[in-house]
């Protein structure tokens, strides 16, 4: 099966420009601005642009054989350096965004199955061999195994080559659902476990959007701006997290427990829902 579909191809430095606003996703910095309006629309020649650079970040920023090593060191009993754990952690990132990208640009808003499972997986196994749980090592080492294999790898690569991109209106409609959602949420005096983690996704994803933006066009000074205070509220709610898990973990306190949303990670996102022109 081969992947014929032509992308635009962007200079390495988009790239690198890409790669630094990935690694600032969750750096909390609460001397973040945002302008005073944020304008939902995204034009039909940037929906393809921004999808085009994702794959390309995905596609350039490892080989498959790569990942299958670090995969298969694990599954023997090795432990992996430090240079391969930050090497395990960008290849994910680079999945994760370009599952944020599948949500945002495709017509049905969705990651597909095969792409979807090897991404969350991957942070399955990220967790195992952290924690040194063998058990959990060898059972989701041997599921990326099957993944990474040559058929399923070409056969997943070859539907990121070809999705049904979504036209402008269906794009900025995508958008205001997932503002509505977060401002539902947001209104709530405490959330569950879940319902946190459901404000964290949408402002991920968010987040991804605003990356993207700002690596095409460094001079947007916008989506600078809203990338990083999007980044800021990612970082506190994921040290937030954090602290949820290692209750859980502990007997301290239920995962799912209905709990205040901390006022650093509330009025952030009350400000960002202000801005939002829906």
């Amino acid at each position: 099966m081969i992947s014929s579909k032509k992308w635009e191809k962007f200079p390495p430095e988009t790239i690198r420009l890409l790669f630094t606003a990935v690694e600032e996703d969750d750096v909390v910095n609460e001397d973040t601005t945002l302008p005073q309006s944020i304008n939902l629309h995204c034009s039909q020649e940037n929906i393809k642009k921004n999808y085009a650079l994702c794959l390309q970040f995905w596609e350039e920023g490892f080989k498959r054989s790569e990942l299958l090593g670090l995969v298969h060191k694990l599954l023997k009993g090795d432990e992996l350096s430090e240079a391969e754990r930050m090497q395990f952690k960008y290849i994910r990132a680079r999945y994760k965004h370009l599952r944020f990208a599948q949500r945002l640009y495709s017509q049905n808003h969705e990651s597909g199955f095969l792409f979807r499972h090897t991404t969350v997986v991957l942070g399955h196994f990220q967790d195992a061999f952290r924690n040194r749980n063998k058990n959990n090592i060898s059972f989701y080492g041997k599921i990326l195994r099957i993944y990474l294999s040559m058929p399923i790898w070409k056969l997943v690569h070859y539907h990121l080559r070809h999705p049904r991109l979504d036209r402008e209106d269906g794009f900025v409609a995508h958008r205001q659902r997932q503002i509505h959602a977060l401002r539902t949420l947001v209104a709530r005096p405490k959330l569950t476990g879940e319902e946190f983690h459901d404000v964290r996704k949408i402002i991920s994803q968010q987040v991804s959007y605003y990356d993207t933006l700002r690596s095409i066009d460094p001079g947007n000074q916008e989506a600078y701006k809203i990338s990083r205070f999007l980044s800021n509220i990612n970082g506190l709610m994921g040290d937030r997290h954090d602290v949820m898990v290692a209750d859980k973990l502990a007997g301290r306190k239920p995962y799912d427990e209905p709990a205040m949303l901390d006022d650093n990670i509330r009025q952030p996102l009350e400000l960002l829902l202000e801005r939002y022109s829906v």
